[in-house]
């Protein structure tokens, strides 16, 4: 059972006290009821922030028990946060947490207490709002379409080819002996890495059912440039992400120069069906799927 534990939050642009005060409820109660001693803190780390009014509005975090909110200087890209965050905590157990996830109920935290026998623990995601509210937004319909993929069965089935760092427990020896790879400097795909660095050293991993909600979807067009970037970077690692990205696995050659020519044909019109109120799922593979085979070194 575990006893102690670091809450890890790393934060850009984004006010995280609702989650560090809901998360501080949840362990002041641990505390009082359990019949052991427990041990907790919560560190949010803010990576550079360029909106002076969430780091303000963070401040509050100070005040809550057992936590602190740090600002970093400069912004170095969440790998290096989510580095910086374990080696700044005290704890024997790391519980990372995206901090514009929903933190679902009273007893997440006491879900992961009995995962001490594992490395590392993934509690997975469960995407909020409705299809009434959300269904002009790609972000919940990508989210959603995905969901039925990503259950605890498939998700330990796959093992480390699931692991995500959105909500995620792990031995803080381990998180010091394989951190993040920074060379990773903005968000996306460094937990793909992550999990393969740890699966290629023989770490254990346990998927459960503790999911953090979605409820922050992004507007189109931000998504649209999130994906974008995000496919620059896995196109930068794609020799050493191969057998971990389902994109880079199903591309070869003739596929490569066909996509890269509808690519060079439909891409704009296709950027701009998913950056309209009526985007479709099937043009966002297409456009994703061009958009990696027309990278250049």
């Amino acid at each position: 059972m575990i006893t102690e534990l670091s809450i890890l939050i790393p934060t850009y642009n984004s006010v995280a006290y609702p989650t560090a005060k809901k998360l501080s409820t949840l362990c002041e109660r641990i505390a009082m009821d359990a019949p052991h001693p427990f041990r907790y803190e919560i560190i949010v780390a803010d990576d550079g922030s360029e909106d002076s009014n969430t780091v303000d509005a963070n401040q509050t975090i100070n005040s809550l028990r057992n936590s602190r909110f740090v600002v970093k200087s400069q912004n170095s890209g969440s790998a290096a946060t989510r580095n910086f965050l374990a080696q700044q905590s005290q704890y024997e157990w790391l519980l990372f947490i995206d901090s514009d996830m929903e933190i679902p109920g009273m007893d997440y935290i006491m879900r992961y207490l009995p995962c001490d026998q594992t490395d590392v623990t993934n509690g997975g995601i469960k995407v909020g709002g409705s299809w009434d509210t959300h269904h002009h937004n790609l972000r919940y319909i990508y989210e959603k379409d995905a969901e039925a993929a990503h259950t605890v069965d498939k998700r330990q089935k796959a093992g480390f080819k699931e692991f995500r760092s959105t909500n995620f427990l792990i031995r803080r020896s381990c998180m010091l002996s394989h951190p993040f790879d920074e060379r990773f400097k903005k968000s996306g795909y460094e937990d793909v890495f992550l999990g393969k660095t740890l699966s290629e050293a023989g770490t254990s991993i346990l998927h459960i059912d503790n999911p953090l909600i979605l409820n922050d979807f992004e507007d189109n067009v931000d998504f649209v440039r999130k994906t974008e970037r995000n496919i620059t970077t896995l196109y930068h690692f794609r020799k050493e992400l191969k057998g971990y990205s389902r994109l880079i696995d199903k591309i070869h050659p003739l596929t490569a120069f066909l996509l890269q020519l509808w690519h060079l044909l439909f891409g704009r019109l296709e950027r701009c069906n998913l950056t309209s109120t009526h985007p479709r799922l099937w043009v966002y593979a297409l456009y994703r799927a061009g958009l990696f085979c027309s990278q250049k070194d």
